[in-house]
């Protein structure tokens, strides 16, 4: 009889007989062609916003499978046994009312430079792919889903992302586009480069006035400093000032001040087909942004807006993914930058990837030394410690947005720019992204290849060393959400221990509770202290009429 009990048990604990699926198309008004992609499923409780806004790590449930060349009219079924977050299948869907909606990720072809033909979404915008031109999605459809009974759901994707026009110019605010020649043959398309540039008061009055820049990165294009010219638009104050920022228009208030420095400001927008940034550096995945940046862009933008071009009168700044492209820059490239205002930035230490050593550990999900215990391993917390990702769940999510690397997220973004080249053409993936097991020849690729950034510096400071000194400003909260912290630390003890020259670096932490996006003063003060440390490196027959 038990066992008896145990069988009658098991179609109800995984619903296994009823039909489950969804049917999913293509109309041919939306896409007349064959469709490669990712095919998602999005399901939401609340009709409002649509579900593909919504998609985030703890968001709500997703399904996905491959499509390859997939014909309009024809159905592609996603059904139990497509991978899905944070449930695991379509079959333990809890029964309810949902608002379902499907979205395609378009991938085409790309023939690259060294050999490999890969198949991804390349979006030079940099915008996720759930507002990228050309990706397909349904009409939200409120649907009640009940595996027991099963389902056999249809859903059209019948409408295609539109292009929005390109931001305009404004009198502060100006766009550059370029074509970049070093990234154009390795891809084997036009690929292009942009840059947003906010300019210092008074620019037009002086056409022979030149300017120090201030390279911000990671901020996908957006004006630098968060400007905003205009009292209308409606900031959220509170929050800005509980980082210790202000908001974009009292930094204009500054910025158009009488006795404030004279810089240019320029934003990048560097879109790679596996993260929306591209890091600022040169990777074998991606391919040369570094050399894109440093010979193409700066120097187009540098002659376009009568910057000085020297390399005391160049800084950098940069948070969280800025943060690690600015520290970046600045280390591969001394002889070009004259300093670096570095914040919460992504891992500088793999020793504290996040909190994995990828050299050591066996595996990203576990904690080590747990031999009987579960001991799941953070990816995120909130200010005050409640953990609310974890490794396992957050590479789950990212397995479910794209297979081979490609789900533009945070973790295959660093395999990506960080990684060596897989025998298929992809990223190789640093762990796997359904148990965790670490591959220590990519960890010990990342590090050799001067993706470490501490390990580089440390290695090269002979040679790095007299050009960085004293210029490099680290500043991290204590509780950042991310553990980014944890590696500054690290990197702290480096240049603690640097000698000859000594690094003479600043650290700042924010202490109690202070989170990743804690800053210990506003815009305004940074751009001072750039102006004060850009005055101090300047050539003594150097123009200071931009300190004004």
């Amino acid at each position: 009889m038990r066992r008896l009990a145990i069988l009658l048990l098991v179609p109800a604990a995984f619903g296994a007989t009823a039909t489950t699926q969804f049917r999913v198309s293509v109309d041919r008004a939306a896409l007349s062609e064959p469709v490669t992609g990712r095919l998602i499923i999005a399901l939401s409780r609340r009709e409002s916003p649509e579900p593909r806004y919504l998609i985030a790590p703890d968001a709500l449930p997703l399904f996905a499978i491959d499509v390859d060349h997939l014909q309009p009219g024809r159905d592609a079924i996603v059904g139990p046994d497509a991978i899905g977050h944070p449930v695991d299948s379509i079959a333990a869907i809890p029964p309810g009312d949902y608002y379902a909606q499907a979205v395609i990720n378009v991938y085409h072809e790309f023939h690259r430079s060294d050999g490999h033909d890969v198949w991804v979404h390349f979006d030079m915008d940099g915008l996720p792919f759930q507002l990228s031109p050309g990706n397909l999605y349904s009409d939200v459809q409120k649907v009640h889903l009940d595996p027991q009974a099963g389902f056999d759901l249809p859903l059209l994707l019948n409408h295609a992302v539109q292009a929005t026009p390109p931001k305009p110019d404004t009198k502060w605010i100006k766009h550059a586009r370029i074509r970049s020649e070093k990234l154009s043959r390795f891809w084997g398309v036009p690929v292009y480069l942009g840059a947003t540039v906010l300019l210092p008061k008074d620019y037009d009055d002086h056409p022979e006035m030149r300017y120090p820049v201030a390279y911000l990165q990671g901020y996908l294009g957006g004006p630098a400093f968060g400007f905003n010219d205009d009292p209308s638009v409606k900031e959220n104050a509170e929050a800005a000032h509980r980082r210790g920022l202000e908001t974009g228009y009292e930094f204009f208030q500054s910025w158009t001040s009488d006795h404030f420095p004279r810089f240019l400001a320029v934003t990048f927008v560097e879109a790679t087909p596996f993260f929306p940034d591209g890091y600022n550096i040169n990777s074998a995945n991606s391919g040369p942004y570094g050399d894109a940046i440093t010979e193409e862009l700066i120097p187009y933008v540098e002659k376009q807006f009568r910057a000085i071009g020297k390399p005391y009168a160049r800084v950098l700044e940069g948070a969280s993914t800025g943060g690690w492209g600015s520290l970046a820059l600045q280390l591969h490239h001394p002889e070009m930058f004259g300093g670096a205002w570095i914040y919460y930035p992504d891992p500088i230490d793999f020793r504290r990837y996040q909190l994995v050593n990828i050299y050591e550990d066996d595996n990203a999900f576990k904690t080590p030394g747990n031999a009987w215990t579960t001991g799941e391993r953070p990816m995120r917390r909130a200010d005050d410690g409640q953990v609310t990702w974890t490794n396992r769940e957050m590479s789950k999510f990212e397995e479910v947005l794209g297979t081979k690397g490609r789900s533009q997220f945070q973790f295959e973004g660093w395999e990506a720019y960080y990684g060596p080249v897989g025998s298929d053409g992809y990223p190789r993936p640093l762990w796997d992204k359904l148990t965790g097991k670490i591959d220590r020849e990519v960890a010990l690729y990342m590090r050799d290849n001067g993706y470490d950034l501490r390990y580089y510096a440390e290695k090269n400071w002979p040679k790095i060393g007299p050009l960085v000194a004293g210029k490099i400003h680290f500043m991290c909260g204590d509780m950042d959400n991310f553990y980014l912290n944890l590696a500054v630390y690290l990197f702290e003890d480096f240049a603690h221990a640097a000698a000859a020259p000594a690094a003479g670096f600043t650290f700042e932490y924010g202490r109690p509770m202070k989170g990743h996006w804690w800053h210990p003063r506003t815009w305004a003060d940074v751009v001072r202290a750039m102006a004060k440390q850009v005055a101090a490196n300047a050539p003594h027959d150097a123009p200071a009429d931009w300190l004004n």
